[in-house]
């Protein structure tokens, strides 16, 4: 017999309580690791065991405000890469001219986002990339203070863009449908 979860997904259920498959699954991968010999016995106690344990001790439903769309993830991971490449020679081209200091900015830049999911999303990703880190996050404000390296001209309205295309690729690739309106 089956039920309805809190998404439109369908749970099987066991004596009335949902048993989720997926935990069942990775509790069984769990202690077959843990025996470490794949053998029959070893699968039937895993299967037992993981539904003893999602029977008897039921997760609370959380959503993480995180969903992952493979194309735009995909994209984002082939640009986040190649900003890697090219923050990491402008740090060596900065580094490589001795005697000559580089031009370093403190700046503060908006985000759109009022997620705290992909604001931690877009930080992580700020200070990943060499030559940038952020010092500050003002969550109510929507604002993050960045220290930056090596950008010339008019650094505040380079970095905003720079944040701003950041922060649609990331949404775009984690967010909910929520979130990504908000962009709109």
């Amino acid at each position: 017999m089956t039920g309805r979860s809190s998404g439109s997904r369908r749970v099987p259920r066991l004596l009335g309580r949902p048993v989720p498959l997926s935990q069942v699954a990775w509790l069984t991968l769990v202690w077959l690791l843990l025996w470490g010999d794949l053998s029959v016995g070893n699968v039937l106690g895993g299967l037992l065991g993981g539904l003893l344990i999602v029977w008897l001790l039921p997760l609370p439903v959380v959503d993480t405000g995180v969903r992952i769309h493979p194309v735009a993830a995909a994209v984002f991971l082939v640009v986040f890469a190649a900003e890697l490449v090219l923050s990491s020679f402008r740090v060596a081209f900065w580094a490589l001219r001795l005697g000559t200091l580089p031009p370093v900015e403190i700046v503060e830049v908006r985000l759109r986002t009022s997620s705290e999911v992909m604001t931690v999303f877009i930080t992580v990703a700020l200070s990943a990339l060499p030559g940038s880190l952020v010092l500050e996050v003002h969550p109510v404000e929507r604002a993050l203070v960045l220290h930056v390296l090596g950008i010339t001209g008019d650094v505040p309205a380079v970095v905003q863009a720079d944040v701003t295309r950041l922060e649609s690729r990331i949404l775009a690739a984690f967010g909910t449908r929520s979130d990504q309106e908000e962009l709109r």
